[in-house]
Protein backbone atom coordinates (compact mmCIF):
# COMPACT_ATOMS: atom_id res chain seq x y z
CA UNK A 1 0.00 0.00 0.00
CA UNK A 2 1.26 3.43 -0.98
CA UNK A 3 0.37 6.24 1.44
CA UNK A 4 0.61 10.01 0.90
CA UNK A 5 0.61 11.82 4.25
CA UNK A 6 0.40 15.55 5.01
CA UNK A 7 1.39 17.24 8.28
CA UNK A 8 1.76 20.92 9.22
CA UNK A 9 4.52 19.99 11.67
CA UNK A 10 7.67 17.98 11.18
CA UNK A 11 11.28 18.61 12.32
CA UNK A 12 12.83 21.02 12.56
CA UNK A 13 9.37 22.54 13.16
CA UNK A 14 7.59 20.76 16.02
CA UNK A 15 5.28 22.78 18.26
CA UNK A 16 3.13 20.30 20.16
CA UNK A 17 1.68 16.84 20.37
CA UNK A 18 0.74 16.66 16.69
CA UNK A 19 4.34 17.08 15.58
CA UNK A 20 5.61 14.60 18.18
CA UNK A 21 3.02 12.07 17.05
CA UNK A 22 4.05 12.28 13.40
CA UNK A 23 7.77 12.14 14.21
CA UNK A 24 7.43 9.03 16.37
CA UNK A 25 4.88 7.22 14.19
CA UNK A 26 6.65 7.45 10.83
CA UNK A 27 9.71 5.18 11.37
CA UNK A 28 7.85 2.10 12.72
CA UNK A 29 4.99 2.65 10.27
CA UNK A 30 7.39 2.86 7.34
CA UNK A 31 9.17 -0.30 8.49
CA UNK A 32 6.02 -2.42 8.38
CA UNK A 33 5.79 -4.87 5.46
CA UNK A 34 3.67 -3.64 2.61
CA UNK A 35 3.80 0.07 3.53
CA UNK A 36 5.39 2.75 1.34
CA UNK A 37 5.01 6.18 2.88
CA UNK A 38 5.65 9.72 1.63
CA UNK A 39 5.18 12.72 3.96
CA UNK A 40 4.66 16.23 2.57
CA UNK A 41 5.12 19.10 5.03
CA UNK A 42 5.82 22.87 4.95
CA UNK A 43 9.50 23.69 5.46
CA UNK A 44 8.84 26.12 8.32
CA UNK A 45 12.16 25.59 10.04
CA UNK A 46 14.29 24.75 7.04
CA UNK A 47 15.62 21.25 6.55
CA UNK A 48 16.45 19.34 3.40
CA UNK A 49 13.80 19.52 0.66
CA UNK A 50 13.99 15.75 0.25
CA UNK A 51 15.06 13.38 3.03
CA UNK A 52 14.85 9.69 3.82
CA UNK A 53 14.02 8.77 7.43
CA UNK A 54 14.28 5.01 7.56
CA UNK A 55 12.04 3.84 4.75
CA UNK A 56 9.91 7.02 4.76
CA UNK A 57 10.45 9.83 2.24
CA UNK A 58 10.05 13.36 3.62
CA UNK A 59 9.17 16.17 1.19
CA UNK A 60 9.59 19.69 2.60
CA UNK A 61 7.78 22.37 0.59
CA UNK A 62 8.74 26.03 0.77
CA UNK A 63 5.68 27.79 2.24
CA UNK A 64 4.50 31.36 1.69
CA UNK A 65 5.21 34.08 4.23
CA UNK A 66 2.48 33.95 6.85
CA UNK A 67 0.29 37.03 7.11
CA UNK A 68 -1.70 38.39 10.04
CA UNK A 69 -4.71 36.25 9.15
CA UNK A 70 -3.56 32.78 10.18
CA UNK A 71 -6.52 30.95 8.67
CA UNK A 72 -6.02 32.62 5.29
CA UNK A 73 -2.28 31.89 5.50
CA UNK A 74 -2.99 28.23 6.23
CA UNK A 75 -5.19 27.99 3.13
CA UNK A 76 -2.50 29.66 1.03
CA UNK A 77 0.09 27.23 2.39
CA UNK A 78 -2.18 24.37 1.39
CA UNK A 79 -2.16 25.70 -2.19
CA UNK A 80 1.66 25.40 -2.19
CA UNK A 81 1.39 21.86 -0.81
CA UNK A 82 -1.27 21.04 -3.39
CA UNK A 83 0.90 22.17 -6.29
CA UNK A 84 3.77 20.05 -5.01
CA UNK A 85 1.54 17.04 -4.31
CA UNK A 86 0.12 17.00 -7.84
CA UNK A 87 3.63 16.92 -9.28
CA UNK A 88 4.64 14.24 -6.76
CA UNK A 89 1.65 12.16 -7.83
CA UNK A 90 2.80 12.33 -11.43
CA UNK A 91 6.42 11.50 -10.55
CA UNK A 92 6.05 8.96 -7.73
CA UNK A 93 2.36 8.02 -7.67
CA UNK A 94 -0.23 6.76 -7.74
CA UNK A 95 -1.07 6.43 -4.05
CA UNK A 96 -3.75 4.26 -2.48
CA UNK A 97 -4.72 6.59 0.35
CA UNK A 98 -4.22 10.17 1.58
CA UNK A 99 -3.69 10.67 5.33
CA UNK A 100 -3.84 14.16 6.90
CA UNK A 101 -3.25 15.38 10.44
CA UNK A 102 -5.76 18.01 11.60
CA UNK A 103 -7.46 20.83 9.70
CA UNK A 104 -4.21 22.64 8.90
CA UNK A 105 -3.61 20.33 5.94
CA UNK A 106 -7.25 19.38 5.30
CA UNK A 107 -7.53 21.48 2.15
CA UNK A 108 -4.73 19.75 0.27
CA UNK A 109 -5.97 16.37 1.47
CA UNK A 110 -9.48 17.01 0.18
CA UNK A 111 -8.10 18.29 -3.12
CA UNK A 112 -6.07 15.09 -3.67
CA UNK A 113 -9.07 12.99 -2.71
CA UNK A 114 -11.29 14.58 -5.33
CA UNK A 115 -8.70 14.81 -8.09
CA UNK A 116 -7.46 11.21 -7.84
CA UNK A 117 -10.56 9.55 -6.33
CA UNK A 118 -8.68 8.00 -3.44
CA UNK A 119 -9.97 7.77 0.15
CA UNK A 120 -9.05 10.46 2.66
CA UNK A 121 -8.11 9.42 6.20
CA UNK A 122 -7.74 12.07 8.89
CA UNK A 123 -6.22 12.01 12.36
CA UNK A 124 -7.86 14.61 14.58
CA UNK A 125 -5.52 15.59 17.40
CA UNK A 126 -7.62 18.40 18.92
CA UNK A 127 -10.51 20.69 18.04
CA UNK A 128 -10.90 24.45 18.13
CA UNK A 129 -14.16 24.18 20.03
CA UNK A 130 -12.51 21.91 22.57
CA UNK A 131 -9.63 24.32 23.09
CA UNK A 132 -12.24 27.01 23.74
CA UNK A 133 -14.02 24.70 26.21
CA UNK A 134 -17.10 24.61 24.00
CA UNK A 135 -16.95 28.22 22.77
CA UNK A 136 -15.83 29.87 19.54
CA UNK A 137 -14.72 33.35 20.52
CA UNK A 138 -13.61 34.83 17.17
CA UNK A 139 -14.16 34.73 13.43
CA UNK A 140 -10.92 32.78 13.08
CA UNK A 141 -12.10 30.18 15.60
CA UNK A 142 -15.37 29.81 13.73
CA UNK A 143 -13.50 29.38 10.44
CA UNK A 144 -11.27 26.69 11.95
CA UNK A 145 -14.28 24.93 13.44
CA UNK A 146 -15.94 24.93 10.02
CA UNK A 147 -12.78 23.51 8.43
CA UNK A 148 -12.70 20.77 11.05
CA UNK A 149 -16.35 19.93 10.38
CA UNK A 150 -15.71 19.72 6.66
CA UNK A 151 -12.65 17.51 7.21
CA UNK A 152 -14.64 15.00 9.25
CA UNK A 153 -17.28 14.82 6.52
CA UNK A 154 -14.74 14.57 3.68
CA UNK A 155 -12.88 11.74 5.43
CA UNK A 156 -13.51 8.08 4.66
CA UNK A 157 -12.51 7.29 8.24
CA UNK A 158 -11.14 9.26 11.20
CA UNK A 159 -8.49 8.34 13.77
CA UNK A 160 -8.88 9.83 17.27
CA UNK A 161 -6.28 9.52 20.01
CA UNK A 162 -8.77 8.76 22.80
CA UNK A 163 -12.37 7.85 23.56
CA UNK A 164 -12.74 11.41 24.81
CA UNK A 165 -11.77 12.78 21.40
CA UNK A 166 -14.16 10.34 19.76
CA UNK A 167 -17.00 11.83 21.77
CA UNK A 168 -15.86 15.36 21.00
CA UNK A 169 -15.68 14.72 17.24
CA UNK A 170 -19.03 12.97 17.25
CA UNK A 171 -20.78 15.65 19.31
CA UNK A 172 -19.28 18.74 17.67
CA UNK A 173 -19.43 17.59 14.05
CA UNK A 174 -22.41 15.19 14.01
CA UNK A 175 -20.01 12.44 12.97
CA UNK A 176 -21.08 8.79 13.34
CA UNK A 177 -19.07 7.05 16.05
CA UNK A 178 -18.59 3.96 13.89
CA UNK A 179 -16.63 6.12 11.45
CA UNK A 180 -13.95 6.78 14.10
CA UNK A 181 -11.09 4.49 15.15
CA UNK A 182 -9.36 5.10 18.50
CA UNK A 183 -5.57 4.73 18.29
CA UNK A 184 -3.63 6.28 21.18
CA UNK A 185 -0.48 8.31 21.07
CA UNK A 186 2.66 6.59 22.24
CA UNK A 187 6.10 7.11 23.65
CA UNK A 188 9.51 5.54 23.10
CA UNK A 189 11.05 4.49 26.42
CA UNK A 190 14.53 3.78 25.02
CA UNK A 191 15.75 7.35 25.27
CA UNK A 192 14.87 7.41 28.97
CA UNK A 193 16.21 3.91 29.62
CA UNK A 194 19.61 5.05 28.36
CA UNK A 195 19.68 7.69 31.11
CA UNK A 196 19.22 5.19 33.94
CA UNK A 197 22.04 5.24 36.47
CA UNK A 198 23.62 8.46 35.17
CA UNK A 199 24.61 11.17 37.64
CA UNK A 200 22.64 14.34 36.91
CA UNK A 201 23.31 16.06 40.23
CA UNK A 202 25.28 18.90 38.62
CA UNK A 203 22.62 19.31 35.93
CA UNK A 204 19.94 19.45 38.62
CA UNK A 205 21.62 22.38 40.38
CA UNK A 206 20.98 24.50 37.30
CA UNK A 207 17.29 24.43 38.18
CA UNK A 208 17.01 24.00 41.96
CA UNK A 209 18.98 23.92 45.19
CA UNK A 210 20.06 20.52 46.52
CA UNK A 211 17.37 20.55 49.22
CA UNK A 212 14.52 21.63 46.92
CA UNK A 213 11.98 19.24 45.42
CA UNK A 214 11.34 19.91 41.72
CA UNK A 215 7.74 20.09 40.48
CA UNK A 216 8.16 19.98 36.72
CA UNK A 217 5.90 21.11 33.87
CA UNK A 218 6.89 20.99 30.21
CA UNK A 219 4.76 21.94 27.23
CA UNK A 220 3.16 24.87 25.50
CA UNK A 221 2.47 27.83 27.77
CA UNK A 222 -1.14 28.44 26.80
CA UNK A 223 -4.30 28.96 28.82
CA UNK A 224 -5.75 25.48 28.31
CA UNK A 225 -2.67 23.88 29.91
CA UNK A 226 -3.77 25.27 33.28
CA UNK A 227 -0.49 26.70 34.52
CA UNK A 228 -2.37 29.51 36.24
CA UNK A 229 -3.98 26.81 38.40
CA UNK A 230 -0.54 25.41 39.26
CA UNK A 231 0.66 28.83 40.39
CA UNK A 232 -2.41 29.27 42.60
CA UNK A 233 -1.86 25.81 44.06
CA UNK A 234 1.77 26.53 44.92
CA UNK A 235 1.19 28.56 48.14
CA UNK A 236 -0.88 25.65 49.47
CA UNK A 237 1.98 23.27 48.65
CA UNK A 238 4.60 25.57 50.18
CA UNK A 239 2.63 25.84 53.43
CA UNK A 240 3.36 22.13 54.02
CA UNK A 241 6.42 21.65 51.82
CA UNK A 242 8.40 24.90 51.84
CA UNK A 243 11.33 23.29 50.03
CA UNK A 244 9.28 22.69 46.85
CA UNK A 245 10.03 24.56 43.62
CA UNK A 246 8.19 24.70 40.29
CA UNK A 247 10.12 24.51 37.02
CA UNK A 248 8.11 25.49 33.92
CA UNK A 249 9.73 24.61 30.58
CA UNK A 250 8.21 25.86 27.36
CA UNK A 251 7.06 28.97 25.61
CA UNK A 252 3.79 30.43 24.44
CA UNK A 253 1.50 33.47 24.62
CA UNK A 254 0.79 33.04 28.34
CA UNK A 255 4.44 33.09 29.40
CA UNK A 256 4.67 36.80 30.28
CA UNK A 257 1.24 36.93 32.00
CA UNK A 258 2.21 33.92 34.12
CA UNK A 259 5.55 35.48 35.03
CA UNK A 260 3.66 38.61 36.09
CA UNK A 261 1.22 36.50 38.14
CA UNK A 262 4.08 34.73 39.91
CA UNK A 263 5.62 38.10 40.75
CA UNK A 264 2.32 39.47 42.12
CA UNK A 265 1.98 36.35 44.27
CA UNK A 266 5.51 36.75 45.61
CA UNK A 267 6.62 33.44 44.08
CA UNK A 268 9.59 34.66 42.03
CA UNK A 269 12.02 32.53 44.06
CA UNK A 270 9.83 29.45 43.86
CA UNK A 271 8.99 29.37 40.14
CA UNK A 272 11.57 29.11 37.38
CA UNK A 273 10.41 29.79 33.82
CA UNK A 274 13.09 28.31 31.58
CA UNK A 275 11.53 29.13 28.20
CA UNK A 276 12.41 26.71 25.41
CA UNK A 277 14.61 23.77 26.37
CA UNK A 278 16.16 21.05 24.22
CA UNK A 279 14.72 17.55 24.09
CA UNK A 280 17.82 16.32 25.89
CA UNK A 281 17.35 18.72 28.79
CA UNK A 282 13.63 17.91 28.93
CA UNK A 283 14.45 14.21 29.33
CA UNK A 284 17.05 14.92 32.01
CA UNK A 285 14.56 17.09 33.91
CA UNK A 286 12.07 14.24 33.89
CA UNK A 287 14.77 12.07 35.46
CA UNK A 288 15.67 14.54 38.22
CA UNK A 289 12.20 15.92 38.98
CA UNK A 290 10.34 14.74 42.07
CA UNK A 291 6.99 15.19 40.41
CA UNK A 292 5.67 16.05 36.92
CA UNK A 293 2.45 18.06 36.90
CA UNK A 294 0.06 18.62 33.99
CA UNK A 295 -2.89 20.72 35.25
CA UNK A 296 -4.71 20.94 31.91
CA UNK A 297 -8.16 22.42 31.43
CA UNK A 298 -8.39 20.73 28.01
CA UNK A 299 -6.29 17.80 26.86
CA UNK A 300 -7.30 15.48 24.00
CA UNK A 301 -4.63 12.98 25.01
CA UNK A 302 -1.61 14.17 27.02
CA UNK A 303 1.52 12.78 25.43
CA UNK A 304 3.75 14.62 27.93
CA UNK A 305 2.19 12.59 30.73
CA UNK A 306 3.23 9.44 28.86
CA UNK A 307 6.76 10.83 28.55
CA UNK A 308 6.93 11.41 32.29
CA UNK A 309 5.66 7.88 32.92
CA UNK A 310 8.26 6.48 30.51
CA UNK A 311 10.96 8.41 32.39
CA UNK A 312 9.76 6.94 35.72
CA UNK A 313 8.78 10.36 37.06
CA UNK A 314 5.69 10.46 39.32
CA UNK A 315 2.79 12.24 37.61
CA UNK A 316 -0.06 14.43 38.80
CA UNK A 317 -2.67 15.32 36.17
CA UNK A 318 -6.16 16.76 36.05
CA UNK A 319 -9.20 14.66 35.26
CA UNK A 320 -9.85 16.07 31.80
CA UNK A 321 -10.04 14.63 28.31
CA UNK A 322 -7.64 11.90 27.30
CA UNK A 323 -5.55 12.27 30.47
CA UNK A 324 -8.24 10.21 32.19
CA UNK A 325 -7.46 7.36 29.79
CA UNK A 326 -3.67 7.67 30.13
CA UNK A 327 -3.41 7.88 33.93
CA UNK A 328 -5.17 5.53 36.35
CA UNK A 329 -5.76 7.34 39.63
CA UNK A 330 -3.85 5.74 42.46
CA UNK A 331 -2.34 3.12 40.16
CA UNK A 332 -0.12 4.96 37.66
CA UNK A 333 -0.43 8.53 38.91
CA UNK A 334 -2.55 10.99 40.85
CA UNK A 335 -5.56 12.68 39.28
CA UNK A 336 -6.81 16.03 40.57
CA UNK A 337 -10.01 17.92 39.86
CA UNK A 338 -9.58 20.38 36.96
CA UNK A 339 -9.32 24.11 37.64
CA UNK A 340 -9.08 23.41 41.40
CA UNK A 341 -5.88 24.67 43.08
CA UNK A 342 -6.66 22.88 46.33
CA UNK A 343 -7.14 19.51 44.65
CA UNK A 344 -3.98 19.97 42.57
CA UNK A 345 -2.00 20.92 45.68
CA UNK A 346 -3.26 17.76 47.43
CA UNK A 347 -2.05 15.61 44.53
CA UNK A 348 1.39 17.22 44.55
CA UNK A 349 1.76 16.95 48.32
CA UNK A 350 0.63 13.32 48.34
CA UNK A 351 3.27 12.54 45.72
CA UNK A 352 6.07 14.37 47.53
CA UNK A 353 5.20 13.17 51.02
CA UNK A 354 4.62 9.48 50.27
CA UNK A 355 7.68 8.40 48.26
CA UNK A 356 7.02 4.64 48.61
CA UNK A 357 3.51 4.95 47.18
CA UNK A 358 4.82 7.22 44.45
CA UNK A 359 7.54 4.68 43.58
CA UNK A 360 4.93 1.93 43.26
CA UNK A 361 2.84 4.08 40.89
CA UNK A 362 5.96 4.83 38.86
CA UNK A 363 6.66 1.13 38.29
CA UNK A 364 3.04 0.47 37.33
CA UNK A 365 3.09 3.42 34.93
CA UNK A 366 6.29 2.29 33.24
CA UNK A 367 4.88 -1.20 32.67
CA UNK A 368 1.66 0.18 31.15
CA UNK A 369 3.62 2.48 28.84
CA UNK A 370 5.75 -0.40 27.58
CA UNK A 371 2.79 -2.70 27.00
CA UNK A 372 0.06 -0.39 25.69
CA UNK A 373 1.64 2.81 24.39
CA UNK A 374 4.60 1.65 22.31
CA UNK A 375 4.88 3.03 18.77
CA UNK A 376 5.28 -0.37 17.13
CA UNK A 377 1.80 -1.35 18.36
CA UNK A 378 0.38 2.02 17.29
CA UNK A 379 1.95 1.66 13.83
CA UNK A 380 0.35 -1.78 13.41
CA UNK A 381 -3.04 -0.41 14.42
CA UNK A 382 -2.64 2.44 11.92
CA UNK A 383 -1.71 0.01 9.14
CA UNK A 384 -4.85 -1.93 10.02
CA UNK A 385 -6.97 1.15 9.34
CA UNK A 386 -5.13 1.69 6.04
CA UNK A 387 -5.89 -1.87 4.97
CA UNK A 388 -9.55 -1.54 5.89
CA UNK A 389 -10.02 1.73 4.01
CA UNK A 390 -8.15 0.57 0.91
CA UNK A 391 -10.15 -2.69 0.82
CA UNK A 392 -13.43 -0.79 1.09
CA UNK A 393 -12.41 1.60 -1.67
CA UNK A 394 -11.58 -1.34 -3.96
CA UNK A 395 -15.21 -2.51 -3.96
CA UNK A 396 -16.83 0.94 -3.98
CA UNK A 397 -18.01 2.93 -7.00
CA UNK A 398 -16.84 6.54 -6.85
Amino acid sequence: MRILMFSWEYPPHVVGGLGKHVVELLPPLGDLPGVELHLVTPAWGGGEPLERVGRVTIHRVQPPILGDDFFASAKETNLHLEEYAHQLWEDAGPFDLVHVHDWLVAFVGASAKRKYKVPLLSTIHATERGRGRGHLASDQSRSIDQAEWRLTHESWRIIACSEYMTSEISDYFQCPRDKIDVIPNGVETTRFDLLEGQDFSRFRTEYAMLFEEIIFYVGRVVHEKGLQVLLRALPIVLAEQPSAKVVVAGKGPELEPLQALAQRMGLEEKVLFTGFISDEDRDRLFKVADCAVFPSLYEPFGIVALEAMAAKCPVVVTAVGGLQEVVQHGETGIMARPDDPGSLAWGILHTLQHPKWSAARVENAYRVVREEFNWERIARLTRGVYREVIAERAITDW
